[in-house]
């Protein structure tokens, strides 16, 4: 019948266990879609049946089938094979009414003989089980109409005991090699055996199986329960009201949204990494739609970009019945610990438990750090082994001779090709050939590639390593970023595959040779090893919203020297999940001007994936500072300007938003403008706003009230970006690639930024020349300015014009697949406030509770 069967034969004498062990591992085997089992009668017990998953059971013997079969649920049970024999059969001899009918059951315990009687009865048969022992045998004999035997015949028990035209079936495991006597000799009654007929309903248990399977695997309807909300008045705080809410688990999230089981690895409760396999079992799935969620300039004030990506996605599947995800960025747990707190949402439209969002989620921020660090381990190592070692002794260490054997290992095999040296044998290079290969001259004044940590230390922010003697005065300044700030995590937030992971890392460029040319991971030799380390990481993980709808939480590269956006994974699995006529709802760091001018020109490039809508968020008192108002502290109290109806200051500070508008519209994307709405606000302010939007270009421009409401305060919202995403887009890149990187930065500097013109430093200069010479000058680009003004100076607000933009440096993350130009001094390791967010925190050693999370 088609289907591809692998015979596993366990040696004789194979305990329980042993079998039990073997069927579990083919219970997790992804490529068997069946499981049979043929053991001896002694070893069919419940707990061998019971080890085979339910879906994978064709024998359908196990308790979860059985219970499906009593319950008469066709479509989830597959009946066993003996016992559709035994039904067939007893079609075929006429037996097709039971109503009034004797059946008994000889010898037949257990599942088959449950599952005989369940479908006998249903059928109107009077039926019965004895065994051969029984002293009532004879008896229940003499009065049956159908015989049914499930064990062999002891020689006590003589077939005349059988009525004349008695029907006997027979499904005795041993019944192909065993004689039976049941007195066909005196025509008292006939005898038949299911074996064949077992086998070939056995078959059509397969076949129904894997039908079955095959069905699962197409996209399913997802099937959500979403959490009810309580909002109080006055809202607690966001960690209360995490708290106040009960998650579901998340095998029961991710089989709601159509998951299946093999494709998830659970975390605890309420988080689970989605295996990529997701994407080819779905490849003909049509995507959903596309929303990137951005902002105005921001202020120390916050815009609440994060709250209306959670509210909008509660209002779309809680309040509107839509399908939606949300896609995040993982938050570093420096600024947790620091200035900023968390990053889970806020109010009543947040990820939870917001404590497990913010603190080590699944470890990948951790697997980034240890493959950065890694890699700059690495670096030092070698450069320190070439400076002591000669050419040959070099290279008998990097490639020596074990168990007598010398070989490349296949990561120095492509070095090799790299270099036009087409030999595999070590022993045959010449001594030009050995220098060649062993020596990466690495200049250790172009190091680039800087180790991290996920804390705020500002006191790593320049050091020096290699002091001890051990290192042979082998000295350098060095730093430490903090582990957002690695070019890995820029790499897992666009990566697409593990394949192209694996490439990307082994393209990051960490240093110069003492010539010039580029100094890769793979040069190295540590590619695959960096790949090892991330292959947890690049699953995105599942999490949940307050009102228990689906969010992706993934990758947070920074969005300053990186793009500040989530993964495109997380983006691309989501899309296949919410269905053709679902949302996925992402945010881009920073304003307009940064996160989403770089969301469209690097990561829709690495995607291929086209937006549908962007959400720009602005609240009334950040429009207020970019008006004129006075300047604010975090944490101080506000300022009159910002607590006291001005319309004025309002009406000037909308310039930021027109021309973030204007920005969006460059893109071709429709924009609507998601105003937060604070209690300080006042009705003429939220209307002069909205106003002013539309009048600018917006498709619409709403008041959202999801922080103190949930869902229930983005429905408008909700239903504006619905219908903006059915207007026509044209969606387009704001440069060629192939165009100079100088005129690429101009083309931001000047459209985006509203700059004047240019200025590039002598070492900028001269950067974007050797990257040009080495191959790099088709790459994207990724600015990296301050993200308080459109200019360099990030006091100046609103929409400052007539500027000459400064570039000081131009660096490039050649894995990730960005040139980023620095504007100014760009701090990759934040430090340490006064009085940091840490003195709050704390645990409940009783109740284990994190407290003082914000």
């Amino acid at each position: 019948v088609g289907l591809r069967v692998i015979h596993i034969c366990l040696p004789e004498g194979s305990s329980k266990d042993e079998i039990v062990n073997e069927i579990l591992r083919l219970n997790e085997d992804p490529n068997v879609q069946g499981l049979a089992l043929d053991l001896p009668e002694s070893l069919y017990s419940s707990k061998v049946l019971n080890a085979v998953k339910p879906e994978k059971d064709v024998d359908g013997l196990s308790d979860v089938n059985l219970g499906r079969l009593v319950r008469d649920d066709a479509y989830d049970c597959l009946i066993p094979p003996t016992v559709c024999a035994v039904m067939e059969l007893l079609e075929d001899l006429g037996e097709t009414s039971y109503r009034g009918k004797t059946v008994l059951l000889v010898g037949a315990d257990g599942a088959v003989g449950a599952a005989l009687q369940c479908l006998l009865q249903r059928e109107g048969a009077a039926t019965g089980s004895c065994r051969w022992k029984a002293p009532q045998l004879r008896t229940k004999l003499q009065h049956a109409d159908v015989v049914i035997v499930g064990s062999t015949k002891p020689d006590d028990v003589p077939g005349s005991w059988i009525k004349p035209g008695t029907i006997i079936i027979s499904f005795s495991r041993d019944l192909l090699s065993e004689k039976h006597n049941y007195g066909q000799q005196n025509n008292h009654a006939a005898e038949n055996t299911v074996g064949s007929l077992a086998i070939a309903m056995r078959m059509q248990n397969m076949v129904k199986n894997t039908e079955r399977w095959i069905q699962s695997q197409r996209y399913r309807k997802w099937d959500l329960r979403c959490l009810k909300l309580q909002p109080l008045s006055p809202v607690p705080s966001d960690i209360e009201i995490s708290r106040a809410q009960s998650p579901k688990a998340v095998d029961v999230l991710a089989k709601e949204i159509g998951l299946l089981t093999d494709e998830i690895e659970i975390y605890g409760q309420t988080k689970a990494k989605v295996r990529l396999s997701l994407l080819e079992r779905l490849k003909d799935q049509p995507d959903g739609k596309y929303v990137l969620v951005a902002g105005i300039t921001p202020t120390p004030l916050g815009e609440g970009k994060s709250t209306v990506t959670i509210g909008l996605v509660q209002a779309l599947t809680a309040h509107l019945n839509i399908n939606s995800f949300a896609c995040l960025r993982q938050p570093s747990q420096g600024p947790t610990f620091g200035v900023k707190g968390g990053a889970a949402g806020g109010g009543y439209a947040q990820v939870i438990p917001m404590e497990e969002f913010n603190l080590h989620l699944t470890g990948d921020i951790h697997a980034i750090t240890a493959a950065n660090n890694l890699l700059a381990a690495a670096i030092d190592a070698r450069i320190l082994h070439e400076n002591t070692q000669s050419d040959k002794a070099l290279y008998n260490r990097l490639v020596p001779v074990v168990n007598g054997v010398r070989e490349f290992s296949a990561i120095q095999l492509a070095r090799l090709r790299r270099l036009g040296i087409n030999k595999t044998d070590p022993g045959t290079l010449t001594e030009e050939e050995i220098s060649k290969f062993a020596r990466l001259d690495i200049d250790p004044s172009t190091i680039t590639w800087q180790r991290v940590v996920d804390t705020n230390d500002r006191f790593l922010r320049k050091i020096t390593v290699g002091q001890a003697n051990t290192e042979k005065g082998f000295v350098r300044q060095a730093q430490f970023d903090i582990a957002v700030a690695s070019e890995i995590m820029a790499i897992l937030a666009l990566t697409t595959s593990l394949q192209d992971m694996k490439e990307r890392l082994g393209k990051m460029v960490v240093a110069n040779d003492k010539k010039g040319e580029p100094v890769t991971a793979e040069d190295l030799g540590v590619t695959g090893a960096l790949a090892v380390l991330m292959k947890d990481a690049i699953k995105p993980t599942l999490m949940q919203t307050l009102e228990g709808t689906p969010v992706f939480v993934h990758a947070g590269p920074f969005a300053n020297i990186a793009h500040g956006n989530s993964s495109v994974l997380a983006d691309k699995i989501a899309l296949k999940l919410v269905g053709e006529k679902g949302f996925v709802v992402t945010e881009a760091g920073f304003g307009a001007d940064i996160g989403m001018e770089k969301f469209f020109n690097i990561k829709c490039r690495a995607s291929g994936l086209v937006p549908s809508v962007v959400v720009l968020v602005a609240t009334v008192r950040a429009l207020k500072m970019h008006g004129g108002g006075p300047n604010v502290t975090a944490g101080a109290p506000l300022k009159k300007e910002y607590t006291e109806e001005n319309l004025q200051l309002v009406a000037d500070g909308c310039c930021n938003l027109q021309k973030q508008i204007q920005i969006t519209q460059l893109f071709g994307v429709p924009v609507v403008v998601a105003l937060n709405v604070f209690k300080t606000d006042s009705p003429a302010e939220v209307d002069l706003v909205c106003e002013i939007a539309k009048q600018s270009g917006a498709f619409d421009a709403v008041p959202c009230n999801h922080w103190s409401a949930g869902g229930r305060g983005a429905v408008k919202l909700a239903q504006a970006v619905e219908k903006a995403a059915n207007q026509k887009n044209s969606f387009k890149y704001l440069y060629n690639l192939e165009l100079p990187i100088v005129e690429k930065i101009r083309i931001i500097a000047q459209k985006v930024y509203g700059a004047q013109d240019i200025e590039l430093s002598p070492a900028a200069q001269s950067q974007v020349d050797r990257y040009t010479r080495q191959g790099f000058g088709n790459l994207p680009i990724c600015m990296a300015k301050t993200h308080l003004s459109l200019s360099h100076q990030p006091e100046r607000k609103g929409v400052p014009t007539g500027f000459i933009l400064p570039i000081s440096d131009v660096r490039a993350s050649i894995g990730a697949g960005f040139i980023y130009p620095l504007v100014g001094t760009m701090s990759t390791m934040p430090g340490l406030p006064t009085r940091p967010c840490f003195y709050d925190i704390d645990l409940d050693p009783v109740t284990e509770q994190v407290k003082g999370l914000f």
